[in-house]
């Protein structure tokens, strides 16, 4: 059987949530690669079985409680961060306090590790920045806290240019939804760290910064039709006067 290397990852990380749920079982207390596979696999399980990111993060922070872990664990894992696919497509779980705050002792389903705790909010090249955003979808559209802004749904209109580089001005695991035909102002913090972009939707996949990289995103974006206000406003100024 062939398999791709995220189906491979997930098959792995799968089976060190089964050990972890079976050692749970047996009245052992986990580790910290344990607990953070059964946190994560709960929210990847709870996405496909059609809940809303809200109520997968809440699967996640209840789903070990202190007394399930090894002592000093709840100390190193004070975040879970994992994609999981959702009805609406892919989002970025953040899980906060995963042990211990929202439990309630459920049991778990599956196993995903987590990518690295998210920096703080940090301020970048080009300070902080507000953007109108519409959606001309015709289903919801949500953007969680860390996407790259500059490359969220091609049917939302905004100025994607000065998204660049920026992420939605939210605590981490939040998300912002936008209804069919909403439009509404939303604050950007830019990306802090070493600004690297890589997945998302494929249109940067390196360092925000090297040169000719912004340049280059956004011929992709108009390239792969992303909707953008400054192309609209292009078009009106090019209409011939009544």
């Amino acid at each position: 059987m062939r398999l791709t290397p995220s189906e491979h990852d997930r098959l792995l990380l799968f089976t060190t949530a089964e050990l972890a749920r079976a050692r749970r079982g047996r009245g052992l207390r986990l580790n910290v690669p344990e607990a953070t596979a059964l946190i994560a696999d709960t929210v990847c399980e709870r996405a496909r079985d059609g809940a809303r990111l809200t109520e997968a993060l809440e699967a996640g922070r209840a789903v070990l409680g202190p007394d399930d872990v090894l002592p000093g664990v709840a100390d190193v894992v004070t975040a879970v961060e994992v994609e999981a696919v959702f009805d609406d497509g892919t989002r970025l779980v953040v899980v906060t306090d995963p042990v211990g705050g929202g439990h309630r002792g459920d049991e778990a389903p599956g196993a995903v590790l987590p990518g690295p705790v998210p920096d703080a909010p940090a301020d970048g090249p080009g300070g902080t920045v507000t953007v109108t955003v519409t959606n001309t979808a015709t289903v919801p559209v949500s953007v969680t806290s860390h996407f790259h802004f500059f490359e969220v749904n091609p049917r939302l209109r905004f100025d994607r240019a000065a998204a660049y580089g920026f992420r939605a001005d939210l605590p981490a695991g939040s998300a912002l939804r936008f209804d069919p035909g909403q439009t509404r102002t939303v604050p950007l913090v830019p990306f802090g760290g070493e600004r690297v972009v890589i997945g998302f939707a494929g249109l940067v996949d390196g360092p925000l910064d090297a040169p000719g990289a912004r340049e280059q995103a956004l011929e992709r974006a108009r390239a792969c039709g992303y909707l953008d206000t400054t192309e609209e406003a292009e078009e009106t100024e090019g209409e011939a006067p009544a």
